[in-house]
């Protein structure tokens, strides 16, 4: 079994690449059904997965100045506080009992919904944003990301597809690149901070941690060069039902 989780790795790697659709809304799943990983396990190293993973393409955007940090520090003054109060009341729990397990799962199973919604009507949600979005849009910025840091926390999902349609409804004139720069600079620090807290809890699987990664960088190298010659129109519809089946199937 320990051989198959590169392998995961590169397949989720890759579809990430080519999709541009976070690792958590495909890999916790997978740890979960495929591997039998409880969800606790699978949220938490996967948390750290996605930091390690996305680390370098804050790099890249930031280097390239389509990261727009004044909307990161807004999007982080509600997710981080929201991340550490959602650790704090899994702490509480013991993130490994039934409730907690319970929680998550239902959790999990909503986020990838709406994940699989954002993914359908990303487009629609940018032209919905009206005069009173933009009157509220820095209270609406914080909510938004104290709801993510509570998601992300919870589930692992959600930083990715839901950041960027948050972030398409708010920002109606912010390029897709600077969405995407945005969005991928707001989640590292996410990720990262609730990963290590999930790691507090015992929550993290080392050894898989380290198979993942060992799949999932090639994986993605693959992915986003092959993205290019995949169209769009055909993919999102196709992952979003998958999320969509798997969602249903957590939640029911």
């Amino acid at each position: 079994m320990d051989v198959l989780y590169p392998v995961a790795g590169l397949a989720v790697g890759f579809l990430v690449g080519l999709t541009g659709v976070g690792g958590g809304a495909l890999m916790t799943p997978l740890l979960i059904f495929g591997f039998g990983f409880s969800p606790a396990v699978a949220v938490g190293t996967d948390l750290l997965y996605a930091a390690i993973t996305k680390a370098g393409g804050v790099w890249v955007h930031a280097r390239q100045a389509t990261v727009d940090w004044r909307i990161v520090r807004r999007l982080a003054c509600g997710s981080l506080p929201a991340a550490l109060l959602t650790l704090w009341l899994l702490g509480r729990m013991e993130s490994h009992d039934g409730q907690a397990e319970t929680l998550i799962t239902q959790a999990l199973g909503l986020a990838l919904i709406f994940t699989a919604g954002a993914l359908l009507f990303r487009q629609r949600l940018r032209r919905l944003s009206g005069g009173w979005v933009a009157t509220h849009q820095g209270v609406l910025t914080v909510a938004v990301g104290a709801l993510l840091g509570t998601l992300v926390t919870l589930t692992s999902v959600g930083a990715g597809a839901l950041g960027a349609a948050a972030l398409f409804w708010l920002y109606p004139r912010l390029s897709a690149v600077r969405v995407v720069g945005t969005d991928i600079a707001h989640a590292v620090p996410l990720t990262a901070v609730a990963g290590i807290g999930h790691w507090q809890l015992g929550s993290v699987d080392w050894a898989l941690l380290g198979a993942l990664l060992l799949g999932s960088l090639p994986g993605i190298y693959l992915g986003s060069r092959l993205s290019a010659a995949m169209p769009e129109q055909v993919l999102r519809p196709m992952l979003a039902t998958l999320l969509l089946l798997i969602g249903f199937r957590l939640v029911t």
